[in-house]
């Protein structure tokens, strides 16, 4: 009998890494292949997926954030063979970052050997190069919004814009079940990918979708709403006034794609108010940055009909006065010796790049003041210092922190808790819901939203897989079902999953005061069973 099954491999239980399998008796498709962010994850980054990449037909992409594409050319190195699917936009702007990410994780390898030959310890490798990135940049192939397309045999997919970023797509998905589509004969499957506000800026509103079997919703907010436009708006500008007058550096952590050009846009609304103190200098400290800019000016056609006003009226929305792009090291270092300056940096969650540089020397000044307008997974240094930790170890120096924290909910590009669902209500009551990319609190709140308004919905926790074959309706978070029956080859690799999800979540729950006397001999014996099974050889 033919199935389809889905598989969830990351951002289950979290915010980033997201990754799903779909699987069909003549494909399987991965749906994003997203890092993971937070602590530990170079070591999940650099470790095995749960699957053989060379067994993958095809990678359909949502956007091109990096918890969505950012393990893309490890899945290439490691032997991945088939096309990327993705909108024009993505594709360019994916194109920005991975280059940029490969090159910071050289970077990044560099120093930390350099710190291990001191001590006499083993080298370490990024988890792919620059080569690699070009060999995955040659499997991208582009879909327009709106076409329904064959990307696999019985596979067909269609984009319809997200309003999350330039070129972020809802993804809806036929599988057939039985060799070619047929009435009767298929399991339609749709993505929210990460999906915008209805109280748009910068993009178009999210696309609503109303037929579906399944529907894997995300739930970055899903346990909260977002204040109004107005009252962000109203918060910032109070906000950014008083530190200026504190007349010292403001951070503003960002991500180069989407958050980086709402804030030069409204940092050139505050400046058209004449009632507002005269900013300093704005250093826009990204190598990526003016690229994704004119990206995002590129295809300014498919940005809200707000940005298109003011670009058809000969202004730039985003070029505030003052703005000064830097791209080498060099002119990086140069901002350390100015005083005043609003400078904004990548990463978003702090969780590398040039923000941790300007992080490390600003965060003991009282004068200091940070701006947090995204969100913050759990164990990345800006979810740290939004928790109030007052004394941290930055790229190897102690920090006594002074600065004062603001956080703008409002400018995320994340919907927050109503729009969520309210987009889920226009699915007709057949649909079923997985909620995924959210911490554990807030899918599980969104998907009792979701119960309530009288659709099925279940939280799933990583490594689980689901039979679509047959329709059933979720209620709760299910073991993997009857087709994962045990010593089958997706059962390991679900166990595998399992193992390396269990071992990340010990790794960040353990402090100095943990029994390790008692830990250490269970760990190891789970170590020689783990080596008992690498050993075992493939039967014949």
């Amino acid at each position: 009998m033919s199935s389809v099954k889905i598989g969830f491999l990351g951002a289950a239980g979290e915010v980033t890494g997201s990754c799903y399998l779909l699987e069909t008796d003549k494909s399987r498709i991965l749906v994003d292949c997203g890092m993971f962010q937070g602590r530990y994850s170079d070591d999940r980054n650099g470790g095995e997926f749960g699957f053989s990449p060379s067994d993958i037909d095809a990678v359909v992409l949502t956007h091109a954030h990096i918890d969505h594409s950012g393990r893309l050319p490890l899945l290439v190195k490691r032997g991945f063979r088939g096309d990327i699917w993705a909108t024009d936009p993505t594709i360019e702007l994916v194109s920005v970052l991975l280059r940029d990410t490969a090159k910071l994780m050289g970077e990044e390898s560099e120093w930390k050997n350099r710190k291990n030959a001191r001590k006499g310890l083993p080298p370490v490798k990024p988890a792919y190069g620059e080569r690699d990135v070009d060999e995955t940049l040659k499997r991208l192939r582009y879909i327009r919004y709106d076409e329904r397309t064959a990307v696999s045999e019985g596979v067909s997919v269609r984009f319809r814009d997200a309003g999350h970023i330039a070129g972020s797509a809802i993804t809806e998905l036929w599988l057939a079940k039985d060799g070619p589509a047929k009435d009767g004969g298929q399991v339609k499957i749709v993505f929210s990918g990460d999906l915008g506000p209805r109280d748009a800026v910068i993009e178009r509103q999210h696309t609503l979708i109303e037929e579906a079997d399944y529907a894997v919703i995300e739930s970055t907010y899903g346990d909260r709403n977002h204040k109004s436009l107005e009252a962000t708006r109203t918060e910032f500008r109070e906000a950014l006034s008083r530190a200026i007058q504190a007349k010292g550096k403001i951070l503003i952590p960002t991500f180069a794609v989407d958050r980086a050009q709402r804030v030069l846009y409204e940092i050139k609304l505050l400046q058209a108010d004449k009632a507002f103190p005269r900013m300093p200098k704005i250093f826009f400290d990204s190598p990526m940055g003016e690229k994704a800019t004119q990206i995002y000016e590129k295809y300014s056609s498919l940005l809200s009909r707000e940005i298109q006003d003011m670009l058809r009226e000969g202004m730039n929305p985003f070029a505030p006065e003052g703005l000064v792009y830097t791209s080498g090291v060099d002119s990086s270092r140069a901002i350390n010796e100015i005083d005043e300056a609003i400078v904004m940096a990548g990463s978003g969650m702090c969780s590398g790049g040039r923000i941790v540089h300007h992080l490390k020397h600003n965060l003991w000044n009282k004068s200091c003041n940070v701006f947090f307008v995204g969100y913050q997974a759990n164990g990345t240094l800006g979810r740290r210092l939004v928790e109030g930790e007052k004394n941290l170890r930055i790229a190897g120096e102690d920090i006594a922190v002074g600065a004062t924290f603001h956080t703008l909910g409002g400018f995320s590009a994340h919907g927050d808790r109503d729009d969520l669902l309210e987009w889920a209500s226009h699915f007709r009551r057949g649909a079923s819901f997985f909620v995924t990319h959210g911490e554990v609190k807030s899918a599980e709140a969104l998907a009792n939203g979701i119960r309530q308004m009288g659709y099925g919905a279940a939280a799933p926790s990583r490594g689980a897989y689901y039979d679509l074959s047959e329709k059933q309706t979720i209620a709760r978070p299910e073991l993997p079902t009857p087709a994962q029956a045990s010593g089958s080859r997706d059962a390991v690799f679900a166990i595998l999953a399992e193992i390396a999800s269990e071992t990340a979540s010990i790794r960040e729950s353990l402090d100095s005061r943990a029994d390790f006397a008692d830990i250490s001999p269970l760990l190891e014996s789970s170590r020689l069973i783990l080596q008992t099974v690498k050993n075992i050889k493939t039967k014949k």
